[in-house]
């Protein structure tokens, strides 16, 4: 179930949001403020392409001031985009497993700083 998971995910969801974090980090990587920021994109990144099997272990006091700056400027509109996701594809049955991914990495977009994949 995993890897049909993942092949489906990654064919309708995955490929596009991580083309897309790919692109935002490697601008990000272009200032050196950015580069932080960049790393965190790269991290939501490697766990979109394939969510399936994979935990998210957050840990905000690893480091309290960049989640508290990443959550007032990009995470909390990123979390809440996860969260309607999610909670779209749990109105089916087919898509519960889905939901479930989506409701993952809105824990990761929240506080991405400290946490592992």
């Amino acid at each position: 179930m995993k890897t049909l998971g993942n092949v489906i995910w990654f064919i309708l969801i995955g490929i596009w949001v991580a083309i897309y974090l790919f692109i935002l980090g490697a601008i990000l990587y272009i200032t050196v403020v950015g580069i932080p920021l960049g790393m965190q994109c790269f991290k939501i990144a490697k766990l979109v392409i394939f969510p399936f099997g994979k935990t998210v272990k957050t840990n905000f006091e690893k480091h309290p001031v960049a989640n508290l700056i990443w959550m007032i400027f990009f995470g909390w509109e990123a979390a809440v985009f996860c969260l309607i996701v999610g909670l779209l594809f749990c109105i089916t049955i087919i898509g519960i497993p889905f939901g479930k991914q989506c409701f993952k990495l809105a824990f990761l977009v929240l506080m991405p700083f400290g946490a592992k994949v």
